[in-house]
């Protein structure tokens, strides 16, 4: 942790040595700063902003920290700092600016923190005066029974989560009823350990005054791509079955794309190496068997994650959405140790 993020924490105010430390450390990232709108006219007041923010947000995110990450919160000042703290301002900007609540997508594969981003922004979005919810791709599963029919249809979805397993329509209807800024919603939620593992609904939550959505899932904003790109994919997509398959989910994205045309803005969290996932998987599962708790094997885990690779390939589903504006409006890169890296809007 930088020397000058400490004394924000225990002085009301920077003195002159330590206000041009954290001035000229914001805006050394040039891409970042570009990202959060800080220029060097307005870079004191943004300072000045995310410092009180710092203050006010720090008890709850201090419990967060220790009671849901289970880690030290002075480990993650700096992330707050530099990545989340910035963001959530940014939304509240977007939302202010809307004047209706606003949609924001966050796409992020198997352990790139999109969940606990989710739970932080609306931490800080709450202390801006926002209130945010968090709603999951995974919260539009169809219901058990319904994948048992989907399954009788198509056997090769022997897992929840591609596309052709949510109720896209459920998706629409919660939120075209927040949009509008109905009075009180009921918002899907999903019990992934029903059915010992397969998942079910289960009660929906009811919510007033939400101000922002945090739409988080793997392929939440994805679009279809030419399926002539098939022809040439990269593994695991290797056999003439492996392509069909390939090409009837990417057919199956076109019916996502009325509930990406609600999103208002998108965020990539992006690893720079999509092999990433599989590593984090196994890590995940490994801290859960010795946890007590029930977790596949590193074959299981194979099997698993080229399964999903097999229907929307990282390298040809998302990584040419770093480079389109158009469709994503924050790339946030993550290394393989789970370090954020570059943040940007574009790299113009």
């Amino acid at each position: 942790m930088n020397l000058w993020l400490g004394e924000i924490l225990v002085t009301d105010a920077l003195g002159e040595t330590w206000q041009q430390q954290a001035r000229v450390a914001v805006l050394a990232d040039k891409l970042r700063a570009k990202a959060f709108g800080i220029t060097p006219e307005n870079v004191d007041e943004a300072i000045e902003k995310r410092s009180q923010l710092l203050k006010s947000v720090l008890p709850a995110f201090s419990q967060f920290c220790q009671t849901t990450l289970q880690i030290e919160p002075k480990e993650m000042l700096q992330v707050l700092w530099d990545l989340w703290l910035p963001l959530g301002i940014k939304l509240a900007s977007q939302r202010q600016q809307l004047k209706s609540p606003l949609i924001q997508g966050i796409l992020g594969g198997q352990g790139t923190g999109k969940t606990t981003m989710s739970k932080v922004l609306s931490l800080i979005l709450n202390q801006l005066g926002y209130q945010a919810l968090s709603l999951s791709l995974d919260d539009l599963y169809k219901t058990y029974s319904d994948r048992l029919v989907l399954t009788q249809q198509d056997p090769r979805l022997i897992w929840r989560g591609p596309p052709g397993t949510h109720d896209v329509d459920l998706g629409l209807d919660v939120l075209d009823q927040i949009r509008q800024s109905q009075s009180s919603v009921m918002v899907p939620r999903f019990d992934k350990s029903a059915y010992k593992g397969a998942g079910d609904r289960t009660t929906p939550e009811m919510v007033t005054g939400v101000d922002i959505v945090l739409f988080e899932g793997w392929f939440v904003g994805v679009r279809p791509i030419n399926a002539d790109i098939f022809d040439t994919a990269p593994p695991p997509i290797v056999t003439d079955e492996d392509k069909t398959f390939a090409r009837d989910l990417n057919h199956r994205l076109h019916d996502y794309l009325p509930l990406w045309e609600r999103l208002d803005s998108l965020i990539l969290l992006y690893p720079t190496d999509y092999r990433c996932s599989l590593e984090w998987r196994k890590q995940a599962e490994q801290q859960m068997i010795a946890a007590g708790k029930s977790g596949m094997s590193n074959s299981e885990i194979e099997q698993f994650v080229n399964y999903f690779w097999r229907s929307l390939h990282p390298e040809l589903f998302i990584k040419p959405l770093v480079k389109d504006a158009t469709v994503v409006d924050l790339v946030i890169e993550i290394h393989a140790d789970r370090s954020f890296g570059e943040v940007y809007c574009d790299r113009t």
